[in-house]
Parts: C-alpha cells; structure tokens; sequence
C-alpha cells in the first residue's frame, strides 16, 4: 500500500495513506485563504442549550441534518439537559443573529466501546462556509471550561481527524472501536487544571 508515518502514538506508528495526507495538506491551505471580516472578528455568540432552551427544537434539527442521528435521540438528551438533574448531558451552539453556525453536545458515551472514558464530547460541526475562523476552537475551549466550572475537569472525543483538536489541548489517548464501525477511531482526553 502506499502509506507514509505521520505520527507516533505511545509504541504504535500511525499510518495515513499518501491521498489522505494530499487531501489533508489541501484542506489546510486552503483553509488559510479564508479571512474573516474586515475587522478581523466574526460576529458569533456561544449558547448554552440550558441558556436559550426555545431553540432545542431547531438545535435538534440542525444537529440531526449534520450528523443524520434521528431528530429523537437528540431531541431527548437535550431534553434531559433542560431538566438539569446532573451535569451531563449538556448542548451548545454557536449563533451568528438566531442562524447556527456551529456546534457540540457533551453526554456520557459516544457509540464506543469504551465506557470508562467518559463523559465525551460529541457531534463536533461548524457549517462549512464558517470553517477555519476559530468556531469549533472557541466552542472547544467553551465547553472545557463550563464542564469545569460543573465539577468535570476531563472530557473524551473520538474522532478520525488527526492534528486538529491537539491544537485545543486536547492530546491523543488510544484507540476504541465505535458501535458499527469496521475499524478503529481516536480517542482523545483534555484536562483542565485549576486557574
């Protein structure tokens, strides 16, 4: 096959095809070239779900046509995070006027194998058009300090990406076998530390 050595985690090289490398490389250049407004800010606000809980119908939506989960599952757990019984489950968006823009969920396991890394961070999206001026960072950076101010100083991901999220601190831990997926993902931990 016609692989290359990108990284090293603990005793395991990590292998990418050369194609994947090219598409990666290409996404980043690209990503450089987009510019935000003029005065170099977007106009985007982080929301809590359990801050504006009129628009869990829409945030429901708007996660199930990204991630295609049905509207339900994500309509129930944000349902549980308006009843604020425990810490998680919890939901932000990224709003730009009332339009989501980006966003993320915390709950307890993300279809791994791995229940005692939990809780995790899940559904991680920015639209497409939004992409490379710092949403997914900020909505990062975001949830890692609210889930500290609960009492949660480390929270999980799985994803496939590599070299995105450790630029948030997050840092690689192992891989887990997601429910249905024929092969492995990465799990990634982020812990916070007192101020």
């Amino acid at each position: 096959r016609d692989l290359a050595k990108v990284e090293t985690a603990g005793s395991s090289p990590v292998y990418r095809s050369k194609m994947t490398l090219f598409r990666i490389f290409r996404k980043r250049v690209f990503c450089t070239n987009h510019r935000k407004k003029a005065n170099g800010e977007m106009d985007y606000k982080i929301i809590r779900l359990i801050d504006k809980p009129e628009i869990k119908e829409q945030a429901a939506q708007w996660f199930h046509e990204k991630w295609k989960i049905p509207v339900k599952a994500y309509s129930e757990s944000m349902g549980d995070c308006l009843a604020k019984r425990t810490p998680v489950p919890q939901w932000y968006v990224a709003l730009e006027n009332d339009r989501i823009i980006g966003g993320l969920g915390v709950i307890e396991n993300d279809f791994h194998d791995r229940k005692d890394l939990a809780p995790n961070v899940c559904a991680v999206y920015t639209e497409e058009e939004k992409r490379c001026n710092g949403v997914a960072g900020a909505l990062l950076n975001y949830v890692c300090a609210d889930m500290r101010k609960n009492g949660i100083d480390t929270l999980y991901l799985i994803t496939d990406h590599t070299s995105f999220y450790e630029r948030y601190g997050w840092e690689f831990l192992c891989m887990v076998q997601g429910s249905g997926e024929s092969e492995q993902a990465r799990m990634y931990i982020h812990k916070s530390y007192p101020q």
